[in-house]
């Protein structure tokens, strides 16, 4: 069953030194981790959004910055065509 999870992420708790540039498409990219409920919380959220770490720092007791909420909509979602999203770059708060 296909759901439509809503993330709101405050970009201003990325740590910038964790975002990669792709070396075949030249994007920018930062990996993040969702520890996605079926229920929800006092707050009505379903999870929560994380910056993620190598194995060596999870090992090392390191914990990602948590960057946002996670918020299920519904049933039926689709997915996004990435090369369809306009380029957010100048959006960015870095």
């Amino acid at each position: 069953m296909k759901k439509t999870i809503s993330l709101q992420i405050d970009l201003t708790k990325i740590e910038k030194s964790r975002i990669y540039v792709s070396k075949k498409t030249g994007r920018k990219y930062l990996d993040a981790v969702l520890f996605y409920n079926s229920e929800k919380d006092q707050y009505e959220q379903n999870g929560f959004i994380v910056q993620s770490v190598s194995k060596e720092e999870r090992e090392a007791g390191t914990k990602g910055n948590i960057l946002g909420n996670a918020k299920e909509l519904g049933g039926n979602g689709s997915p996004v065509d990435m090369d369809a999203v306009e380029d957010l770059d100048d959006d960015l708060p870095f």
